[in-house]
């Protein structure tokens, strides 16, 4: 007998997200299951820092006070409540949920999911957590549990743990839990889904999106929506930019099962509503991702404020009179921002901006020393010196890297409301690596990787040697982005000088020392037109900085999408902090922001671009 849909919401999409959500999803509609996503590469950075100071922290400490309400919310609605806040301590976390329960008054069945911290294989870690998938959560749930916390578990695993319990799906139902997991992908980053962070967000009024959740049917399909009279929107193009966000490759790869992103269909289902179909699923793979954090050395920084003329002139004396003293610094790293503008009206206008970022095992060498050797150069350098913050002590950075385990090492555990610890087993692979041949990888959401097993993705057409040649100083080359793809017979259009953004979205994200981009535009001539014009040599061009880098291309032809993985853009991650956009989320506007020529017939009217 089949049941009825799983309806499964979202109350957090980061550690530091809108902190009334969880009061708002329990209140503003029905919900069988909550759930919280509140770690990421940084947090687990953070969460490793509190564990130095106290071991019996390491949890997110937020997550608790929101409970101290919704709590009692939760109980009289009966919404069980899945989180992975628990972060490096989730019995720690657990226990804490305990005393509150006994604290307020409201009986509660709390169970924690274990086994992730590898910490104590890794040399020199501060963190080491394995990425566990969703059965963990599905065990728990099925002893009783009212609130289920766990630690590293993949961000979608929040969603299909839960949807695995409710319909009793087998490890061995691929095609369910694939598309239980694309669900889980979009709601994990929360308003992300709704309208936030949405190329076309003048399309909706997104001051305050709701956040999402998915009504999750028993064969994997699901809908997308939200609480009735919340704000933002919920379409296509809002989907679509979520499951383009941080991924790689068509095939995204977890602890549970491989799902086929090449296979997702989206579907309008009525107001705020859309509907998932499609979703393939394969095994998974024999191995699962480690997120390894380790504390990188010390860094420091100092933006000089340079106004009006000379502004090149400016920058190069400044450097030349800080030079001896940055001899002994491991990384010296210089970023001129022309944000200045000629004739401007206003001071700030006309003013640009140097930056200097560096980092060393010590701090003596970054620390206040050298902050104050710069601003003693205060009256005997360029005209009009000034600094936009006081200098400041040198700050520890982290990096991140990752390595895999075979997945029948990791102790995936539930430890039930009564306290019996059940081991997780690991599920039936696609196969095992043959000798000497890397094992298949497993992956958080977002970092898929490719199956050994598998042919390489198509190479993208290369560009054409007018534009090769000619480069891309005021985006691509005249001429370039307007022709008819070689050989389709038809003939050329009239084009207009235009920012790709007119007639595509972006989203970007991070993931450790990478970096994605995905593109999509609408079906038709847009999507035949975009498929030809941005191959990885026209993306190189458009973005400057990704040149030198190794750079894959993937089509999801039912999204209408391309996705870019840049290979090390931003060194070693987002707490090392050396880029100016250090997790690489505004990168897909700076690329919709490129001009190049677009043929007319294809530019929608402005109003047209918002679904």
């Amino acid at each position: 007998m089949s049941r009825r849909p799983l309806r499964i919401g979202n109350a957090s999409g980061f550690y530091g997200d809108r902190f009334s959500a969880l009061h708002e999803m329990l209140t503003g509609g029905p919900l069988d299951v909550l759930t919280g996503d509140y770690l990421a590469e940084l947090t687990m950075l953070i969460l490793g820092r509190d564990r130095l100071k106290n071991p019996d922290l390491g949890y997110a400490k937020t997550f608790l006070r929101q409970l101290e309400e919704g709590l009692g919310l939760a109980h009289e609605r009966g919404v069980r409540i899945v989180t992975n806040a628990g972060g490096l301590h989730p019995a720690g976390l657990a226990d804490a949920v305990r005393a509150l329960s006994a604290k307020v008054g409201v009986p509660v069945s709390v169970a924690h999911v274990e086994g992730d911290d590898l910490t104590s294989r890794e040399d020199g870690a501060l963190t080491a957590n394995a990425y566990l998938g969703g059965a963990g959560i599905t065990a728990c749930l099925r002893a009783g549990a009212d609130i289920v916390v766990t630690g590293r578990v993949t961000d979608a695993a929040l969603v299909s743990g839960p949807a695995a319990w409710w319909f009793e799906w087998a490890p061995e139902d691929h095609d369910r839990l694939a598309g239980a997991v694309v669900a889980g992908h979009v709601l994990e980053c929360g308003t992300q889904a709704t309208g936030g962070n949405y190329s076309f967000f003048t399309a909706h009024d997104v001051r305050r999106p709701g956040f999402p959740l998915a009504e999750i049917s028993e064969d994997g399909s699901a809908v997308i929506t939200k609480h009735p009279g919340t704000g933002g929107a919920v379409t296509t193009g809002t989907v679509t930019a979520q499951l383009l966000y941080e991924t790689q490759g068509v095939r995204y790869l977890g602890p549970d099962v491989t799902a086929r992103l090449d296979t997702v269909r989206l579907t309008d289902d009525g107001a705020d509503r859309v509907r998932i179909t499609g979703v393939r699923g394969e095994h998974p793979p024999a191995t699962l991702k480690v997120g390894v954090t380790r504390l990188g050395g010390w860094r420091n920084e100092v933006v000089f404020v340079l106004t009006g003329l000379d502004i090149e002139a400016k920058a190069a004396l400044l450097r030349s009179q800080l030079a001896e003293t940055l001899e002994g610094v491991a990384d010296a790293a210089w970023t001129l921002a022309r944000t200045d503008h000629a004739d401007a009206d206003t001071q700030e206008t006309a003013s640009a901006l140097l930056r200097l970022v560096v980092r060393d095992p010590s701090p003596d060498r970054v620390g206040r020393a050298l902050t104050s050797t710069a601003i003693e150069l205060a009256l005997g350098s360029y005209p009009g010196f000034h600094v936009a913050a006081p200098p400041g002590p040198a700050q520890p950075y982290g990096v991140f890297a990752s390595s895999y385990v075979p997945a029948a090492e990791v102790p995936h555990t539930a430890v039930l409301p009564d306290g019996t610890r059940v081991q997780i087993p690991a599920p039936p692979a696609a196969r095992s690596a043959s000798p000497g041949e890397p094992a298949a990888r497993s992956a958080e959401p977002g970092e898929p990787a490719t199956l050994p097993a598998e042919p390489a993705e198509p190479a993208a057409p290369s560009a054409s040697p007018a534009f090769e040649a000619r480069g891309s100083g005021g985006g691509a080359p005249e001429g370039v982005g307007g022709a008819a793809p070689a050989g389709s017979g038809a003939e050329p259009r009239e084009t207009v000088r235009a920012p790709l953004g007119a007639l595509a979205g972006a989203r970007s994200g991070d993931k450790g020392g990478d970096a994605n981009v995905g593109v999509w535009t609408r079906p038709g001539p847009a999507w035949d037109w975009l498929r030809a014009t941005l191959t990885v040599d026209r993306f190189q061009a458009l973005l400057p900085e990704t040149r030198g880098l190794t750079v894959h291309r993937h089509e999801l032809p039912n999204l209408h999408a391309l996705n870019f993985t840049v290979t090390g853009i931003l060194g070693d991650g987002v707490a090392s902090g050396h880029r100016f956009d250090p997790q690489a989320k505004a990168l897909g506007e700076w690329l919709r922001a490129r001009h190049l020529d677009i043929p007319v017939h294809l530019l929608p009217p402005p109003e047209g671009t918002g679904t």
